[in-house]
C-alpha cells in the first residue's frame, strides 16, 4: 500500500513537471500601448531563466526603424503555464535617445495551442502607460549592447503573422511537417468547390502564408467520360478554381504552381461510379 501511494505521488509529480511550459531562452514580439495599433507597437525582447519557479534574466525595448532602445534587469516567477516579470533596473539606453523609458510588470500566459505568450503590461512609474505584450520563442539573442543599426525586419514579419490570424513560428512548423494532403473532389462536370472542403484549403492557406519559402502546386483531374479535349479542359479549370479560392485568400500568384492532366492520371477505377468519382479531384503539393 505505502509503495502504490508512492507511484502515484510519483506519477502525480510527473504530470505537474510535464505541464509546465519552458520559458527559459529567448522571446520577441510587441508591446502594444493601450488604444494604439499593433503595427505602432514597441518592439520588444525578452531572455529569461528559471530556477525554484523563479525568473530572472533582461528585457529590451526598441523603437521602430531608429536605433532608440534600453535594456532592462528582469526578475519575476512563474507557475504552470503563466509568468508574472518586473522590471528592476533600466541598464542601458540610447544616449542620443529623448523617449522616456518606463520600468514595467507582466502577467503573461503561454497558449500552447498558438505558442504565443500573451498577457497585460502596466507601468510601475509612468501613469497610464498599459497594454498589452505578444510574444514568441525565438532562436535571436537578445542583445545586451548598443548598435548603431537595429533590424526590425523580423518584426514586420510578426505583425503579418498576428494580422493574418497565424500561430506562432514553432507551431507553423509542426503545423507543415504533420500536414496530411488529401484530393478536394468534384461533382460531375463540374468545376465548383463543394463547401465541404473550404476548412481544408483554409488549413493550405494557413500554411503557405505561415513560410515565406513555401509554395503551392494544384493538379486537376477528370473522371474518363468524355473526350480528351473537354477533359483536359474541364480538370484545368477545377485547378484554376482552387487558384482562385487560394487568390482570393490572400495568397500571391507567384506562390502558387498548377497543372491539369485531363483523365490521364486516374486514383481509381472509371469502371463504377464510386472510382469515377475519387477521379475528378485536384491534388496538391508542396514545392
Amino acid at each position: 500500500m505505502k509503495n502504490y501511494i508512492l507511484l502515484l505521488i510519483s506519477i502525480s509529480f510527473s504530470i505537474i513537471t510535464n505541464s509546465q511550459t519552458n520559458f527559459n531562452g529567448n522571446w520577441e514580439g510587441v508591446m502594444i500601448r493601450a488604444g494604439r495599433v499593433i503595427e505602432n507597437g514597441i518592439p520588444f525582447k525578452l531572455e529569461i531563466q528559471s530556477k525554484d519557479n523563479k525568473i530572472s534574466g533582461y528585457s529590451r525595448e526598441e523603437i521602430l526603424n531608429t536605433n532608440e532602445y534600453a535594456l532592462k534587469q528582469v526578475t519575476g516567477y512563474l507557475k504552470e503555464n503563466k509568468i508574472k516579470i518586473h522590471q528592476t533596473v533600466i541598464e542601458k539606453k540610447s544616449k542620443s535617445s529623448k523617449t522616456k523609458w518606463c520600468r514595467l510588470t507582466a502577467e503573461l500566459i503561454y497558449n500552447k495551442n498558438t505558442g504565443y505568450l500573451e498577457g497585460r503590461f502596466e507601468s510601475i512609474d509612468c501613469k497610464r502607460f498599459i497594454g498589452k505584450i505578444i510574444l514568441y520563442k525565438c532562436q535571436n539573442k537578445l542583445i545586451k549592447k548598443h548598435t548603431e543599426q537595429i533590424n526590425h525586419n523580423w518584426f514586420n514579419e510578426f505583425v503579418y503573422g498576428i494580422k493574418e490570424n497565424l500561430n506562432a513560428p514553432e507551431i507553423r512548423i509542426k503545423e507543415r511537417k504533420n500536414f496530411i494532403f488529401k484530393p478536394v473532389f468534384f461533382d460531375f462536370d463540374k468545376y465548383d468547390i463543394r463547401p465541404e472542403f473550404y476548412n481544408f484549403l483554409d488549413e493550405i492557406v494557413k500554411i503557405v502564408k505561415g513560410h515565406s519559402d513555401l509554395r503551392i502546386k494544384v493538379v486537376g483531374h477528370t473522371d474518363s467520360d468524355g473526350t480528351d479535349d473537354y477533359n483536359i479542359s474541364l480538370s484545368e479549370k477545377r485547378s484554376k478554381s482552387i487558384i482562385k479560392y487560394f487568390s482570393l485568400r490572400g495568397v500571391k500568384q507567384d506562390r502558387i504552381e498548377f497543372d491539369f492532366k485531363g483523365e490521364k492520371m486516374p486514383i481509381d477505377t472509371n469502371a463504377t461510379s464510386k472510382g469515377r468519382q475519387r477521379n475528378r479531384r485536384v491534388d496538391f503539393f508542396f514545392i
